[in-house]
């Protein structure tokens, strides 16, 4: 059945050669599993972009179920997890999830630092790996406030604090954050806006040119 599906497809879209394409793209000796440590630490961006997926996933069940105000953010949580079915779980994936992509990512950026992975020509794409990043601990920062419970309150209280001391740009970011003076209900809303709309466009679109370019000029050399 499912070939006959693919057939018909095949036949009117052509998707055969896409697919080859990507499927068929040789990789380096030294990333063969072969070679185990040369293979595992080459396997940390791949391993980042996994547990990215599933971060997307989780997170559209998540919202759901979420209510972004201050009166029923909290309940909602409360709901999804005690309620839903598999909620918790699916939770607890989203909120450990995020320890380990930038976990994983820091490996990923270290890996390419200390292999020389970012020289010549791919000097643009480590910069684009810099701010996805940025963008990840962007999605984590704005995420914690979301269950709106004291912990996340207090602790996005004080990151805005810390924004707010960098020179010059520092309170106009702390306002942008805050939406106001204190951290209340839209600071809230552009917490959740920014978690759902803004910062996961950003990263699908970073994701794109990051990789365009490994397939574009390939996978670094050996240590």
């Amino acid at each position: 059945m499912l070939r006959k599906i693919y057939d018909w497809l095949d036949h009117r879209l052509d998707i055969t050669p896409m697919w080859r394409g990507l499927a068929d793209h040789e990789v380096p000796e030294h990333v063969n599993p072969a070679h185990y440590f040369s293979a595992f630490i080459y396997c940390f961006g791949g391993l980042t972009f996994f547990i990215v997926v599933i971060q997307i996933l989780s997170g559209m069940f998540l919202t759901m179920y979420y209510v972004p105000d201050i009166v029923h953010a909290h309940a909602s949580v409360k709901y999804l997890q005690n309620e839903v079915a598999f909620g918790q779980i699916v939770r607890g994936m989203h909120h450990w999830g995020a320890s380990v992509a930038i976990v994983m990512l820091f490996l990923h950026t270290l890996r390419v630092f200390f292999t020389g992975a970012y020289k010549h020509p791919r000097e643009f794409n480590w910069v684009i790996g810099i701010l996805l990043f940025f963008v990840m601990l962007g999605l984590g920062f704005t995420g914690y406030l979301l269950p709106w419970d004291n912990k996340a309150y207090f602790a996005t209280k004080v990151g805005v604090e810390i924004a707010a001391s960098v020179p010059v740009i520092g309170p106009y970011i702390a306002s942008f954050l805050l939406g106001g003076d204190i951290v209340g209900a839209r600071t809230l809303a552009r917490f959740f806006a920014l978690h759902v709309f803004f910062l996961p466009a950003l990263l699908l679109g970073l994701l794109g040119v990051h990789f365009f370019l490994i397939r574009r000029q390939g996978i670094s050399g050996p240590l």
